[in-house]
């Protein structure tokens, strides 16, 4: 792991490099998560470089103190820009939250970008009121719900979720808590038409915690923006189906 320092913390990231060639790839995790669900995206990097990076408090990133919302969000912005300016990789690749976090670094960052990745995640990302209540008060419960079927994976090995559910333990109930909640807060809809860079939204065809649609509205309103499905996947179809997302991902970059 490496790090840079910004507004007085520190924050990890991992780096694979088998070439300096394209724009590279910065990766961004979603809620409760951290660099380690972008594992097989390295293998993109004979052909570019391939960050990714644990948000503050996630993962072994340092401390950010912010309320739920736009200031958390805000928070994750700066973590991405930080990182982007030490490595120099152009296009962000965000899942769910991570997706929040990169279209509000196109939007407000004056980040010089080259592309830009939206995977499984929306320009509104609403959470289940009941959801948002057990990761207050029933975290467990809540961990399982969302490693229930069709949502963070279609059809998992047994290996695949215990990994994942103790990655978000690690993160923590409190943390897990304020990414959901800031998920729920998020809202861009009405300032898609202002990204300007190509953009692929890219979305597990069993997708129920960012479904399809979510996708299809990306597409419509980002003015250069391509829509691609990963069959036989879920909300973390790098994850579940690396080859195939990894493959829609070269394509994307071979366009721009």
């Amino acid at each position: 792991m490496k790090r840079v320092s910004h507004h007085g913390r520190g924050i990890s990231y991992r780096r694979s490099a088998r070439t300096d060639d394209g724009p590279g790839l910065l990766c961004v995790h979603g809620s409760g998560g951290s660099a380690g669900v972008w594992k097989s995206q390295s293998r993109l990097s004979d052909r570019t470089p391939v960050t990714a990076l644990d948000l503050s408090d996630h993962g072994e990133s340092g401390s950010l103190t912010a309320q739920p919302g736009y200031e958390a969000l805000s928070g994750y912005a700066d973590d991405v820009v930080a990182v982007a300016e030490e490595t120099g990789d152009r296009v962000l690749c965000g899942n769910s939250l991570g997706g929040a976090v990169a279209m509000l670094v196109a939007l407000d960052r004056g980040l010089d970008l080259d592309g830009l990745v939206l995977a499984g995640t929306g320009a509104r990302l609403p959470v289940l009121d009941d959801l948002l209540v057990w990761l207050e008060s029933e975290f467990d419960r809540a961990v399982e719900f969302l490693h229930g079927s069709d949502r963070l994976f279609h059809d998992p090995d047994d290996e695949l979720v215990e990994i994942s559910e103790a990655a978000m333990r690690e993160t923590g109930q409190a943390v897990t808590a304020r990414d959901f909640r800031s998920c729920h807060s998020f809202d861009v809809r009405d300032r898609l038409d202002e990204i300007d860079v190509p953009t692929l939204a890219v979305v597990g065809e069993h997708d129920k915690l960012t479904p399809p649609h979510y996708h299809e509205a990306l597409a419509a309103s980002i003015p250069d923006c391509e829509l691609a499905t990963i069959d036989d996947a879920a909300h973390l179809a790098m994850l579940e189906q690396p080859a195939a997302f990894n493959s829609t991902l070269e394509s994307f970059l071979d366009r721009i």
